[in-house]
């Protein structure tokens, strides 16, 4: 198993060198100190990478934001609100002009400064690498330095969510030095409250906090304002199944655990260490369909699979208790600007007859449906199970590939592996947010009627329209199975009694917490 510390990097300059090596030689010769104060984080496994430029996996996000910033970030009603820039953008031309002045005196983890070069090769390397990056790269026209302290982006016409973009933690516009930047990074290096000090695969990831951090002034609001560095030590443990992480909370062992089952609500509710975080209208579960490759490249077999797909059935399945779930098709649930009914005709039609008239129009041969799921979101697995049940009344013959998440995470790259991959979102405040509507993400959904409403969308900056086009783009997304929302879900999480300031979210963050 690997092992490695972040102090690792190719200084560019003869200042960024000497201190680099200063800070190299001072780890080498001492031993760290004991910390006085610790967390024992529970995750649902080994994380895909510690890169978050490179991932879109929450497990992903809710580690590396610990040591990894982006120029901006979400405060608890969802607003943007600036981190590693000084305040929101200076906007011209029409919207597409966006002129970002940084905070001075930000210190990387290797000793160096942040400046305006550490900034642009960095969005550079995100539009280049990143899912959400790539997604809006051909609109950009160029990322410039004017000075050491402004960045400068030029888009070829205005794009509504770009901002949100840059203040997302997965795929994120994530700022490193220039030193470590590559196709892969030469280290871990960001300028975060915490500090990873060392990863041992599927065992553990220590992070340690950073003398040198520069903290925000304005009050802690979600994710914006201060991060104080309570505890001195934040361990990220890796627990694939489920029931351990219930297990290790309930035992004290654990400080959080992400990710319980519904079921253990109770099992953790009646304890004398823990006590249950309720997510309400959490996210979706989500069929990722594989446009690029494979058997769902014919519309009609599309067709069958939504035609068939018991939606109810799945999520009692994956919930066990209708106050964790609801049935409901629509991208957005009650009460949210971007709720819409179009197209939902076409959901929870749990019809196999239906299913094999289309499969009959395409000649369905009797290739299997591979479908690529895994049991650390438990709730995956299960939907999985009793969709294969529909899938096969219904004529479909269904191949199940179960592997752990880094390696679904892996192999969903490589649409010659997969039909369908089982995965999730949170609900998220700006819909371009979730990048599978794009013809650029990994599903590869392209049709060029939805792509101009897609394009339209981004563009459209009166918000009225912009709720007009989002349900023309919902309609698209049935009608066409670009991919498969299943319903809605609350999602279940678990802390120590007495820990305080983690504010509850699909990425927990620990840098203001405290444990009594």
């Amino acid at each position: 198993m690997e092992s490695y510390s972040i102090i690792r990097e190719e200084p560019m300059s003869i200042f960024k060198r000497a201190l680099g090596a200063a800070l190299l030689a001072s780890t080498m010769l001492a031993a760290p100190a004991l910390a006085d104060t610790k967390l024992e984080v529970a995750i649902i496994g080994e994380p895909q990478s510690l890169d978050p430029m490179l991932s879109t996996q929450d497990v992903v996000s809710i580690v590396t934001q610990h040591f990894i910033e982006t120029l901006y970030t979400f405060d608890s009603k969802w607003n943007i609100q600036p981190l590693l820039a000084e305040a929101l953008p200076e906007i011209a031309d029409g919207g597409r002009t966006y002129r970002i002045k940084l905070r001075s005196g930000i210190t990387f983890h290797d000793g160096s400064t942040m400046d305006s070069a550490d900034v642009v090769d960095s969005l550079k390397r995100w539009t280049e690498l990143a899912t959400r990056g790539k997604g809006v790269a051909a609109n950009i026209e160029s990322i410039s330095a004017p000075d050491a302290s402004t960045v400068e982006i030029k888009l070829k016409e205005p794009y509504a969510p770009l901002l949100s973009l840059l203040a997302f933690s997965n795929s994120a516009a994530a700022i490193y030095p220039q030193e470590v930047l590559g196709e892969e990074l030469k280290a871990i290096v960001g300028t975060g409250p915490y500090k990873l000090v060392e990863h041992v695969a599927d065992q553990y990831i220590l992070t340690r906090k950073f003398d040198g951090y520069l903290s925000r002034s304005e009050p802690s609001d979600g994710n914006a304002g201060a991060r104080q560095q309570l505890v001195d030590e934040i361990r990220f443990v890796p627990v694939p199944d489920a029931n351990t992480r219930v297990e290790g909370l309930v035992s004290g062992q654990f400080d959080y655990a992400d990710g319980l089952p519904a079921e253990s609500y109770s099992r953790v509710a009646e304890s004398d260490k823990a006590e249950p975080v309720l997510l309400k209208d959490f996210g979706w579960p989500v069929w990722a369909v594989n446009h690029k490759a494979g058997l769902l490249t014919d519309r009609n077999i599309r067709k069958a699979l939504l035609a068939a797909l018991p939606m109810d059935d799945m999520m009692f399945a994956a919930f066990g208790d209708d106050n964790f779930f609801s049935a409901d098709g629509a991208m957005y649930p009650e009460g949210w600007p971007w709720r819409s009914e179009e197209g939902l005709d076409q959901y929870n039609q749990n019809d196999p007859a239906k299913a094999a008239e289309y499969l009959k129009a395409a000649n369905y041969d009797g290739t299997p449906l591979r479908i690529l799921t895994s049991r650390q979101y438990e709730f995956h697995f299960k939907m999985a199970e009793v969709a294969k049940v529909a899938l096969e009344a219904a004529g479909f013959k269904v191949e199940m590939n179960v592997v752990d998440w880094a390696t679904l995470g892996q192999q969903r790259n490589d649409p010659a592996l997969w039909d369908v991959y089982i995965t999730h979102s949170p609900f998220l405040p700006e819909p371009a947010l979730t990048d599978l509507y794009a013809p650029t993400s990994r599903l590869g959904w392209a049709e060029a009627e939805k792509d101009a409403v897609l394009t339209a969308f981004t563009a459209e900056t009166d918000q009225a329209k912009r709720q007009e086009l989002f349900g023309q783009l919902q309609k698209w997304l049935l009608d066409d199975v670009g991919f498969i929302k299943i319903g809605n879900f609350n999602a279940l999480q678990g802390q120590r009694k007495g820990l305080a300031g983690v504010e509850p979210s699909p990425w927990p963050a620990f840098w203001n917490a405290s444990v009594k």
